[in-house]
């Protein structure tokens, strides 16, 4: 197994992660200026464009470990490894967008009070300490895992059921591209029938004009004996 230098894509997620820590770093910061300050606009746009960045390159990441999984680039222990690693960054991805939308002033003094004496510095040293999602709360380890398998399995049944309907359209695919290959072989069999026939006539209608004249030369020297015969017949009766 390649480790991070050597896996584009564990690198790639490490940049992810990063990115994940940075935008709920500056949700934090956004949090604390007023809502009616230029600063507060600006570092809300800054994020909303970082979140759209954040959900397509975890978007890539699960297309990648897609393609490597189907090609057998890594082993099925590997690839159940980084699935996890994938399954913890979409729960991130929803604590974020969960930290997002609570912008409260008073959700601010919940998180404040939630860190005790800690303070600001200890707030930064844990910024996914955010407020737990709807999905998930209430949720220990083993029940957020049993549904996250039984999401996988169900997303697994929808993958057969499209690879069944493909397999069968592939099928059909190819007892088309038989037939046409039928038909067209009947058609070329046809064509030759035709030219076989088209040559045969040719030769025939060449037969019909031979004797066509051969029969006008017989009957011109029926003629000529004819009048042959007429005239010793009229030079023989005496006068």
């Amino acid at each position: 197994m390649a480790g991070f230098g050597g896996d584009s894509w564990l690198s790639e997620f490490s940049s992810c992660e990063q990115q994940a820590q940075e935008i709920l770093e500056k949700i934090h910061e956004r949090n604390k200026q007023q809502r009616s300050g230029a600063n507060y606009s600006k570092l809300n746009s800054a994020i909303r464009v970082q979140m759209k960045k954040f959900s397509r390159d975890l978007v890539t990441l699960r297309q990648g470990l897609s393609k490597a999984s189907s090609a057998y680039h890594i082993t099925q222990r590997e690839m159940q490894r980084r699935q996890d690693m994938l399954d913890n960054l979409s729960a991130k991805e929803r604590q974020i967008e969960d930290a997002f939308r609570n912008d409260r002033p008073e959700a601010s003094e919940g998180r404040s009070n939630l860190f005790g004496n800690q303070g600001s510095a200890g707030f930064h040293d844990d910024p996914w300490a955010t407020e737990e999602s709807e999905e998930t709360r209430g949720l220990g380890v083993s029940d957020i895992r049993q549904q996250q398998t039984r999401v996988m399995d169900e997303q697994d049944q929808g993958l057969d059921v499209l690879s069944t309907i493909i397999a069968r359209q592939k099928q059909l695919g190819q007892a088309i591209g038989d037939e046409v290959d039928l038909q067209n072989e009947l058609i070329d069999d046809i064509q030759g029938g035709v030219q076989k026939t088209d040559a045969r006539l040719l030769k025939e209608t060449r037969h019909v004009k031979i004797v066509d004249k051969k029969s006008a030369n017989c009957g011109m020297i029926v003629v000529i004996v004819l009048l042959l015969i007429a005239i010793v017949v009229v030079a023989c009766i005496p006068k």
